[in-house]
């Protein structure tokens, strides 16, 4: 097959001397719509309301501080270490105002994991959760950063008193003489300014940092907006001044950071912040902010089909509801249609080196049910490539590569890693897929995840799509074993339902048997070879990162220690 181009419009000028705070706080598009009155962030926990003005302020305040106190400039880096906050975007459009890059690090790393990031993007100051600050302190020690450049977000309750907060820090630089020039970007730079440090694992090694250009966020925001004409007048607009949209997912992660607030503030939606997820509360959350948007990943739609309680809430007024991150079974899809029959939904799919999504579902149909991902952005080019270099026919699987404007720069200081994924202006996924003529695609799974059996690949989201849609079943991973004869065997680990349980415990042999049914549930609805034959184990939970992807690792490593454990003697 030849390479695709999408055809779904044609992109409008994307502003390449601007920084993503001046392209968001600062500057019009053709593709941006008058945003009605009212706040732009909500605190979910607190009701706290923050308009276009406060945080506008807010982010000069916190710039001119940290260039007074800590000389913040040029090429410096502001590494933040909390879960979501309100606060957050104002420290990193503050750093961006200042010239510097932002590089945000999960709240739940250990020493270890934080120093390893402070260290490899050489962090000038950290902003830290009271929750998280012994480990920033700790961290930052271990890595040679002051004390005194550790600022704490401000949190109702918390006690902040011995500890410079993003509060007193914004109160000095507005009772401040100006200390700083806004940086200017010159015609194409900022096509390598680097705005954001992002951690990806890329295909395959330790975690490295993605080097994002203040240009890559700004082109997918227009991408998105191009592909679901924001800004325009008619009937089916999915995106408009007004609607509400949830930021549950991390903004430390690239889902969360681009497509979940500065996509949404471009369209003049009004975003609710959660700042610690729990699933009750996050169902409590949509109706009581009327939220019309729901960007997730797979374990929230599992929940959201899964979960009892999802029956006593009316979700009428949802209009528009995506998955990415990991793909969903058809199967999945179908039953999320009966819970929100409002609302257009479907598929996305995404990279943090392609700064963010690369394909959604086409905005002529309501609802994707297929399973796949959708269709790629305006803009996007791609192919598939099978092993041997070779291009596939269309719907033939294989690797997706893409050429797109929000590609990053690669990733920081390590030159090696860059040549594998970035090659001559594209990125390779390492994701296999199918694409079809109109540049939809199906993403089957991680090339290093797929299985082999009897020469057959067999890629484990199907699986666990079919798995889902058994009725004692809440969450489940599938991984391969070993076996002599087939090479490997599909093994799911599996997380029962709460009635199930109960029933194991009163009934210890009912376990055999939930397991048998849940075999033969997928051997009546696959093909042979991809029944379950390497067996089914229960277990509490299926290990995830923060951005829903499961830790198949972790579980492959668990089975082997399973096979291999010596059974105990009679």
């Amino acid at each position: 097959m030849a390479e695709v181009v999408s055809p779904a419009g044609i992109l409008p000028h994307i502003p390449d001397d601007l920084t993503l705070a001046q392209f968001i706080l600062d500057t019009e598009h053709v593709r941006k719509p008058v945003r009605k009155s009212g706040a732009w962030i909500i605190d979910d926990q607190s009701g706290r309301k923050i308009g276009f003005e406060e945080l506008r302020t807010r982010t000069y305040g916190l710039a001119n501080a940290m260039s007074i106190r800590y000389n913040i400039q040029e090429d410096h880096v502001v590494l933040i270490y909390s879960p979501n906050h309100v606060d957050y975007l104002v420290a990193a459009w503050a750093a961006h105002r200042l010239g510097a890059a932002v590089s945000g690090a999960n709240p739940s790393f250990t020493v270890d994991e934080l120093v390893y990031q402070i260290n490899t993007v050489k962090a000038a100051v950290i902003i830290t959760h009271p929750d998280s600050l012994t480990v920033a302190l700790a961290s930052a020690h271990a890595a040679g950063v002051p004390a005194d450049r550790v600022i704490l977000f401000d949190v109702e309750g918390a006690d902040t008193a011995q500890r410079l907060t993003v509060q007193a820090l914004v109160s000095q630089g507005l009772a401040s003489a100006p200390n700083f020039r806004e940086r200017k970007l010159a015609p194409g730079e900022g096509k390598t300014k680097v705005a954001f440090l992002n951690f990806s694992s890329g295909t395959t090694g330790r975690p490295k940092a993605v080097a994002i250009p203040h240009y890559a966020p700004i082109a997918n925001v227009i991408q998105l907006a191009t592909h679901h004409k924001v800004g325009e007048d008619y009937a089916g607009q999915r995106f408009k001044p007004g609607d509400v949209c949830c930021a549950v997912l991390p903004l430390y992660h690239i889902y969360g950071l681009v497509f979940n607030t500065h996509f949404a503030f471009f369209c003049g939606m009004t975003v609710v912040l959660t700042v610690k997820y729990n699933f009750l509360e996050f169902l409590k959350s949509i109706t009581r902010h009327r939220i019309t948007h729901l960007m997730l990943v797979p374990p929230h739609i599992v929940l959201l089909c899964k979960h009892p309680a999802v029956k006593s809430y009316d979700f009428s007024h949802v209009r528009y509801i995506t998955s990415g991150a990991a793909p969903l079974s058809r199967e999945v899809m179908e039953q999320l249609v009966h819970i929100f029959p409002n609302a257009a939904l479907g598929q996305s799919y995404g990279l943090t080196e392609s700064c963010t999504v690369i394909s959604t579902w086409a905005l002529d149909k309501r609802c994707d049910l297929s399973g796949g991902a959708g269709q790629l952005l305006p803009g996007i080019v791609g192919r598939v490539e099978k092993q041997d270099g070779t291009l596939a026919d269309f719907d033939e699987p294989g690797e997706l590569v893409v050429k797109t404007q929000a590609l990053a720069l690669g990733y920081a200081n390590n030159l090696e890693a860059t040549k594998e994924t970035f090659v001559d202006g594209w990125l390779r996924t390492g994701d296999e897929v199918k694409m079809n003529r109109k540049g939809e695609i199906v993403v089957l799974d991680r090339l290093k995840e797929m299985l082999k059996v009897r020469g057959f690949q067999v890629a484990p989201a199907e699986l666990e799509g079919c798995i889902l849609d058994h009725p004692d079943v809440t969450d489940t991973c599938v991984v391969g074993i070993q076996d002599e004869y087939s090479g490997e065997l599909p093994l799911a680990f599996v997380v029962l339902c709460p009635e199930a349980i109960k029933h194991v415990e009163e009934n210890p042999q009912a376990a055999d048997k939930i397991k048998t049914s849940i075999m033969k549930h997928v051997a009546d609805n696959k093909v042979g070879y991809k029944k379950l034959a390497g067996g089914v184990e229960f277990i509490d939970v299926v290990p995830k990162n923060p951005s829903g992807k499961l830790l198949r690792r972790v579980l492959r490593d668990k089975a082997r220690e399973m096979r291999t454990k010596p059974k105990a003697k009679l």
